[in-house]
């Protein structure tokens, strides 16, 4: 069974790379057999690297996420701005996995923090081995990454170790909050960009740094990654408001009852309007109010205008993405990252 055949939802919130690039790419056969071609061949180092001969029990533990699934949409971004140099230099498929793996680690350690359940509709690795072991299991693929990109080309392997500790500080951020008196929504943007815009523009610099693409042009992806990611993250925030549960996979308002600060929840915070001031007062009272005090929000949210100004902020971080691709050539790869901009303004739609 194929990656594809594995992972392709038909819902379009949580899709595999190989369907993600037919739905985005140019109908261009060499395009999408050589990007597809690649995919697999990433999708099957990444589970070689999370497996472990020599005791089956850790690669359980460490392959599990890889295992569940996901939508491997950095991988593609690798492959994708290896497109503006020469997509068939050596460690591609290497760069490709390198950052899946960091991406998997982090999301091992998130799930401990948030101390989440199920990931990907499977049960969490903490859920099943217990915190300790899921923590070691993340760190054992950070380890993972680490070997594998040792041959990376040395501006590619520089931009990975500063993309890891812009993570951990974007998820040590969070944890800690915003400094006393300081501005929530500029601590928000810090924490998303720490958090998943930085791991997705590390994966367009590393690709087209080890494409050997021009500075100029890796530098140009890293910029649109950047503000993909935040606009990414914006979008999931609304889903959790917004998306039925059918659809999203996830418990409507998870985020809200497990006081995660999503753009909605500081925007309704720095609100001025009486929908502001209501939905700050279901805040307020929040659990003593009763089961269904979430369920409140969600519907007072709906029609708010912090709903309108949270998509508002996701369609102008989508415009500067969209932007900086117009200094690249016109190739299939900046036709899909465009319309890449376009599925997650859909994704709340």
């Amino acid at each position: 069974m194929t990656a594809e055949q594995l992972y392709d939802a038909p819902d379009g919130h949580r899709v595999h790379a190989a369907g993600l690039l037919r739905r985005l790419g140019p109908q261009a056969p060499a395009f999408q057999a050589r990007l597809g071609e690649a995919l697999s061949d990433a999708e099957h180092l990444l589970h070689a690297c999370t497996r472990d001969a020599s005791d089956p029990r850790v690669g359980a533990l460490a392959g599990h996420l890889a295992a569940t699934g996901g939508k491997r949409l950095r991988p593609l971004l690798v492959l994708l701005a290896a497109e503006f140099g020469d997509p068939a230099a050596p460690g591609i498929d290497r760069a490709a996995v390198t950052v899946e793996l960091v991406h998997l680690a982090s999301l091992y350690h998130d799930d401990v923090v948030d101390r989440a359940t199920a990931r990907h509709g499977s049960a969490s690795a903490n859920a099943l081995w217990g915190n300790r072991p899921a923590v070691l299991a993340g760190d054992l693929l950070l380890a993972r990454a680490a070997r594998l990109s040792a041959d990376l080309v040395p501006e590619a392997l520089a931009l990975n170790a500063r993309t890891v500790n812009r993570i951990v500080a974007g998820q040590m951020r969070e944890l800690v909050g915003p400094t006393p008196g300081g501005d929530p929504l500029e601590h928000y943007f810090e924490v998303t960009v720490g958090k998943t815009a930085a791991l997705l523009a590390m994966s367009l610099g590393v690709g087209a740094l080890q494409a050997g693409a021009p500075r100029a042009v890796a530098d140009v992806l890293v910029t649109y990654g950047e503000q993909l990611g935040i606009a990414f993250q914006i979008a999931d925030d609304l889903l959790d408001l917004l998306s039925p549960e059918s659809s999203s996979g996830k418990e409507r308002g998870r985020d809200l009852l497990m006081d995660v600060p999503s753009l909605p929840v500081v925007l309704v915070r720095q609100g001025t309007d009486a929908c502001d001031a209501e939905l700050r007062e279901v805040l307020a009272v929040g659990p003593a109010a009763g089961s269904g005090w979430h369920r409140r929000f969600l519907d007072l949210f709906a029609t708010s205008r912090a709903r309108v100004r949270s998509e508002e902020i996701l369609r102008h971080r989508l415009e500067r993405a969209r932007t900086g691709l117009r200094a690249l050539p016109p190739r299939d790869a900046r036709f899909t990252l465009d319309s890449l901009c376009d599925f997650v303004a859909s994704r709340t739609g």
